[in-house]
């Protein structure tokens, strides 16, 4: 596609497929030396094997952003083996919905461990290799991080979170050459969407119902969010 991540390393969770991998392949189209992060590293190894077919320069990483130790391990092999991050894009999430009274503990835990503090161990283990020397980092967040949706809890407590953490850490280190925002993409043909649908007793009619939410009047595709991500972060 173009030159304008040439030179640039780049760290992207849940990068081997739904919108982290249109965005892991995007960023490598554009030159940038691409960390594919994902729970399952065959998932990931599948997405560098592409990019590597497309051209691109990419290894993959097995790591669970719930895992501290495995976050600073991440880091530590993308330094090795490319570099400092000049770009990170926590993308890597989990839909989780019940009734707030019959919520289990684990289940809550789960969520936030993934949703809003996975995000904020691995900005911090980042954030040492861009200040003042520039850097950007893209949070994925959700059309449920500004609004509420009845039956989703707690999604929407830990994307709303999310927005406040990317707002509070914008502010403090935008003085230092890093510019931390937030994507809030709606309903994406991803595997998440895709097993929300499949868990509702009439698959097609809420599939036609959530279309219907979007001016478009469709769901959105992994690839329309590579494109927000590639302009938020290209003047790096």
């Amino acid at each position: 596609m173009g030159d304008r991540l040439t030179g640039k390393v780049a760290i992207v969770t849940g990068g081997g497929q739904g919108i982290g991998g249109a965005i892991s392949s995007r960023f490598a189209a554009e030159g940038a030396r691409v960390v594919v992060a994902q729970r399952s590293e065959s998932v990931a190894q599948a997405r560098v094997e592409a990019i590597r077919s497309a051209g691109g320069q990419a290894f993959a990483v097995s790591a669970d952003v719930a895992q501290r130790e495995q976050l600073r391990a991440l880091v530590a092999r993308a330094v090795e083996a490319y570099g400092p991050p000049d770009i990170l894009v926590n993308n890597a999430g989990i839909f989780v919905a019940d009734d707030p009274l019959e919520l289990s503990e684990d289940d809550w835990q789960r969520t936030m461990s993934v949703d809003l503090e996975g995000v904020w161990w691995l900005t911090r283990e980042v954030l040492p290799y861009m200040l003042d020397r520039g850097g950007a980092v893209i949070n994925i967040a959700s059309t449920h991080s500004v609004l509420i949706v009845p039956g989703c809890f707690p999604y929407p407590v830990a994307k709303h979170a999310l927005i406040g953490l990317t707002r509070a850490l914008a502010a403090e280190y935008a003085s230092r050459g890093v510019r931390i925002n937030a994507i809030a993409p709606a309903y994406i043909e991803t595997d998440m969407v895709s097993g929300y649908l499949a868990a509702k007793d009439d698959t097609s009619g809420e599939r036609s119902r959530v279309a219907g939410l979007h001016p478009v009047g469709r769901l959105g595709q992994p690839d329309e969010g590579a494109g927000p991500a590639f302009f938020l972060d290209s003047g790096v």
